[in-house]
């Protein structure tokens, strides 16, 4: 088929990408430029291409082989991109079954990922002994460093553990918190636990007293039957990644 005739001085790049995305090959490219009466004329399929791509002849504009081919490699390069991009959201395509808590960390998994936010979720509930644990979990960190389509799935509850921001068992005293690449953890303080972001440098405060959490900083309480308590706490970093 004949492409639609494109004018040099149209806005070339988005010709060339509709060239690049109806042609397979650059031959191809090559054919549709020739018309009838030039194989009439020069009874040569491939001296016609030579002239199409020498650009003395065609109905269009004229490509470079090297500069098709190139075109083509970042047209793939871009989809492929995408496509990683949309399999790298765990929640894609997983039924959340009406679930407030699962709905909440789907809506925040692209952000989150990105390093526009870093959201901390405080969750207090029992674990698989029964005892009641609470702590407060950098859910970026968690994106990065563990699989979450079982969570998504609901083969697996997320639960805070000793190696998350802090982490504090009630029947067993049990009480830990460590640092994360996106959160320092300030505990010895007179105002409670405070969790100091290091990109932005901002301090988030999670004592639920307290009016505001912090600059850039939103503290919203989920009604939901799924665990005991759990608070999220959204954080907008406004340093570029």
């Amino acid at each position: 088929g004949c492409v639609c005739k494109l004018k040099m001085e149209d806005d070339v790049p988005s010709g060339a990408d509709n060239v690049v995305n109806e042609f397979a090959t650059y031959e191809t490219f090559l054919d549709s430029q020739i018309t009838q009466t030039d194989l009439y004329y020069l009874e040569d399929e491939e001296l016609a291409r030579q002239l199409v791509e020498l650009g003395y002849r065609g109905s269009g504009e004229v490509l470079k082989r090297e500069e098709f081919e190139a075109r083509k490699e970042a047209a793939e390069a871009s989809r492929l991109s995408k496509r990683s991009h949309k399999q790298t959201l765990a929640h894609m395509g997983k039924d959340l079954k009406g679930s407030i808590f699962l709905t909440a960390l789907a809506e925040r998994e692209e952000s989150n990922r990105s390093g526009r936010m870093t959201t901390v979720i405080f969750i207090r509930d029992r674990n698989s002994k029964g005892q009641e644990i609470s702590g407060y979990i950098d859910y970026a960190h968690r994106l990065k460093t563990e699989d979450f389509e079982p969570y998504f799935t609901g083969k697996k509850r997320l639960l805070p553990r000793q190696t998350d921001l802090s982490f504090y068992n009630w029947e067993t005293q049990t009480s830990t918190s460590s640092h994360t690449p996106n959160y320092q953890v300030i505990a010895d303080n007179a105002t409670g636990l405070l969790f100091k972001n290091k990109r932005d440098r901002k301090i988030l405060n999670v004592d639920p007293k307290v009016p505001k959490p912090g600059d850039n900083s939103v503290r919203i309480a989920l009604q939901t039957h799924e665990y005991i308590q759990v608070v999220l706490y959204d954080h907008i970093t406004r340093r570029k990644t």
